[in-house]
């Protein structure tokens, strides 16, 4: 589909990127969206409400974790057949582990136009939040996205050893119920005992918490603070902040399109 701003799109349905948690941390045409449209389908169980603050007046507001996939789509093929306009409110960025292929596949069988905006994912709203740099030169120039098997599988050649191998950065999304065991699977994989972790709950929400630890205690720092869901877990030497080289693109000596380099 076409990028197009919130007025001039013609599009029935918006999947909308809420970003990690702050109202102010959704893009400002996802915002848009959420004003213009009739019909807003959130997902509540992680989409911070006050989000549908912005909500034009009579716009139909439904909540989608009391839905089911069918449900969704029966919402979206009335309000299309009405005229009306859809935001499908997702956490985050929508095409990180937000289940927006299965819908739009059974909107491309109704024919229904649909179009996506994406939103910051909280692997970077926890960036900002703990002032971290996931690329540091010497260190790290990779970040892995990834999680542990849960109800949904992960395919064996994406398995956690396997990622720890590359001592990359690593951001691990929906595993904070299986600390020890990610653990366990992180250091077999390669990553020292004492490698620099971090656990954040609830990314630049109000209640966020974040605490920095080692691979080897993640399990024992979420124990100590009650952290049980809605957590990312952080995995690298980027996180210590120290042992990196400088970056060359601000180096005097090192000459660029737009800088010619000094002699010493």
């Amino acid at each position: 589909m076409g990028s197009k701003g919130a007025e001039e799109s013609k599009s029935s349905v918006y999947f909308v990127g809420a970003g990690p948690g702050a109202k102010d941390l959704i893009t400002v045409r996802g915002r848009d969206l959420i004003a213009s449209c009739d019909v807003i389908i959130y997902a509540g169980s992680l989409v911070n409400p006050e989000l549908l603050d912005y909500a034009g007046e009579g716009a139909v507001i439904y909540n989608s974790a009391k839905m089911t996939l069918e449900e969704v789509i029966d919402v979206i093929k009335e309000a299309a057949a009405e005229g009306k306009t859809v935001c499908r409110l997702h956490t985050g960025d929508p095409s990180l582990y937000g289940a927006v292929r299965e819908q739009m596949d059974e909107l491309d069988q109704l024919g229904i136009s649909y179009e996506s905006c994406p939103g910051v994912t909280a692997a970077f709203g926890a960036a900002a939040s703990m002032n971290l740099e996931y690329t540091l030169p010497g260190i790290s120039q990779s970040l892995i996205l990834t999680r542990m098997a849960g109800r949904t599988d992960v395919p064996p050649k994406e398995s956690i050893e396997s990622w720890a191998a590359h001592h990359a950065s690593m951001a691990i999304y929906l595993s904070t119920g299986m600390l020890r065991e990610l653990a366990a699977r992180l250091i077999a994989g390669g990553y020292q005992e004492d490698t620099p972790a971090a656990i954040i709950y609830k990314a630049t929400w109000p209640e966020e918490e974040y605490y920095f630890c080692t691979v080897s205690t993640l399990a024992d720092t979420a124990e100590a603070h009650g952290i049980k869901k809605t957590a990312l877990v952080l995995v690298g030497d980027v996180i210590a902040g120290s042992g990196y080289e400088k970056s060359r693109l601000y180096d005097k000596t090192f000459s660029t399109e737009f800088r010619t380099a000094r002699q010493e």
